[in-house]
């Protein structure tokens, strides 16, 4: 979900509309393997992970690649058997779940801070947040990425670029739009795992896409069908 899109158009469908206010943008699978992969290679022991903006399950099902269990959530029951919970992920009381290693998500951009923080709360072991390079410049949320309560362990940008659509996956898009992992280690895991004061820069290279594609991936997600899916887009 951290691609940008207006709040209304005027010639939106009211589908379009329900997409816009959940700023819902799904992951291409494969840029959520390369997110897997980044946070197994910091950190090799993780074994489960936690969507807390999982959609329709893009996100959650490219980590199942690097992890034992994957558990999803969201605000919106999206209908796919895959989410485990609808629950809004900034809430305080987010009931008995149990903590997962990692929080592994594709937020909605004007949260992803607020989900970087929770997510540093409630995970283990860390945070890996997928978003648009953008969030990167804002001197507010300088803090966030080299602050004293919260700092950027690993900063991954995609080489190639990650085309996402309002409301469904289109592995036919393009975009100008550049991406990038943002990964946040606890304080005691960093020092675990050898982390300095400064970020990892670890981009992520072409060829990755045809790497971690999968040929049941557009099956999978229904790209084949869109009119079924999406009504009248």
């Amino acid at each position: 979900m951290a691609a940008h899109a207006p709040a209304e158009v005027e010639a939106d469908s009211a589908l379009l509309r329900h997409f816009r206010r959940l700023e819902f943008f799904p992951t291409p699978p494969w840029a959520a393997r390369s997110g897997g992969e980044l946070v197994k290679w910091l950190d090799p022991t993780a074994k489960t992970a936690k969507d807390g903006a999982c959609g329709k399950g893009h996100m959650a099902f490219g980590l199942k690649d690097s992890f034992d269990t994957v558990a999803a959530s969201d605000i919106y029951d999206h209908g796919w058997d895959g989410q485990d919970r609808v629950i809004d992920y900034t809430a305080r009381d987010q009931g008995d779940w149990p903590a997962a290693d990692w929080d592994i998500t594709n937020p909605p951009f004007k949260l992803a801070a607020e989900f970087v923080r929770l997510g540093l709360q409630r995970a283990k072991r860390g945070v890996a947040i997928l978003a648009r390079q953008a969030l990167l410049e804002s001197a507010g949320r300088y803090e966030l990425f080299f602050g004293s309560e919260t700092r950027l362990s690993v900063y991954a940008p995609f080489f190639e670029r990650v085309p996402m659509v309002l409301g469904r996956w289109d592995p036919r898009a393009s975009t100008a739009t550049a991406y990038a992992w943002f990964v946040f280690t606890r304080p005691e895991v960093a020092a675990e795992l050898g982390l300095g004061p400064d970020p990892i820069v670890r981009p992520i290279p072409p060829g990755t896409k045809a790497r971690l594609s999968r040929p049941d991936d557009a099956r999978r997600f229904g790209f084949a069908e869109p009119s079924t899916l999406f009504g009248d887009l």
